[in-house]
């Protein structure tokens, strides 16, 4: 059976998607993913949705894009989060008779954490168990450094790079501390990778990891780093990065300021993590 899978959306909304992707694999399957995101999906084959021209599919029509019709008619089975929330595009799909499944691409209004959601999704489809928790398989191993990435897709997520600037002169008492950041992110001294499977790998050999509610968070958390995840306004219990050594600093209750995180609270669990384990 053929199957393809298609998750849109930034790097936090593929992690969190990772598990339930898996689990719908099997036999001969293929991911459609964002341009950015192609590099971590490690377990079929993948093509970024923009060079298939879904996105032309609309705006075209089937006879322009007769190739790639044919080429999604080959599938048994589509699941797809991309157009759900389009009439427009669902109507096409249904009248050309593909094999199109829709899943809503955002837990609104769930209470589910967001992996257990998507998991919860695609139970009916699913061909194998999987853990709960993404994962990366990132060949590295631990050094002696930690990596601050202190941006996030919104400035309301974003604690001030001050504070982190504050933990990292702390942290210098016992690692050297490393930068990163997107291609956009002003932050001069930042490492920066055009691969993000490179940069999970990267970061799976750090001693610890500090961001905010981010993106590249949940990256290094599925790399398996040890990780300090601050959170303000966002509610970790649908949000937070799922890992064995990640730590949740927050402002409180959900929707209060990023700045309501004190220096202190960040500290504390940083440096509970590069702690050496018992015994």
């Amino acid at each position: 059976m053929r199957r393809l899978l298609i998750r849109p959306g930034a790097i936090g909304d593929l992690i969190v998607s990772l598990p339930a992707l898996e689990a719908l694999s099997g036999g001969e399957t293929e991911v459609w993913v964002a341009g950015q995101n192609v590099p971590l999906i490690r377990f079929a084959a993948v093509r970024s949705i923009g060079s298939t021209g879904l996105d032309l599919l609309e705006i075209e029509g089937p006879s322009r894009c007769a190739r790639l019709v044919e080429r999604l008619a080959a599938f048994d089975l589509i699941v797809s989060w991309y157009g759900a929330a389009r009439p427009e595009f669902r109507r096409l799909v249904s009248e050309l008779g593909l094999p199109f499944h829709f899943l809503a691409a955002l837990p609104a209004g769930a209470e589910l954490h967001a992996v257990d959601f998507y998991l919860e999704q695609v139970r009916p489809l699913a061909l194998r168990e999987v853990p709960a928790v993404p994962r990366l398989p990132c060949p590295a191993s631990r050094g002696n450094f930690a990596v601050i990435h202190p941006f996030s897709g919104s400035r309301r997520k974003n604690w001030p790079l001050e504070r982190f600037r504050q933990v990292a002169r702390r942290l210098e008492e016992f690692c050297p501390v490393l930068w990163c950041a997107g291609p956009e992110e002003e932050l001069p001294e930042a490492r920066r990778f055009d691969d993000l499977y490179e940069l999970a790998c990267w970061l799976a050999g750090a001693r610890l990891y500090v961001g905010n509610d981010s993106g590249i968070t949940h990256l290094a958390a599925a790399a398996g780093a040890p990780v300090v995840a601050v959170f303000g306004p966002t509610d970790p219990s649908i949000w937070a990065p799922r890992g064995g050594r990640v730590r949740l600093v927050t402002a409180g209750e959900p929707g209060r300021p990023v700045e309501c995180v004190p220096v202190e609270a960040v500290l504390e669990a940083a440096l509970a993590l590069l702690a050496p384990a018992p015994g």
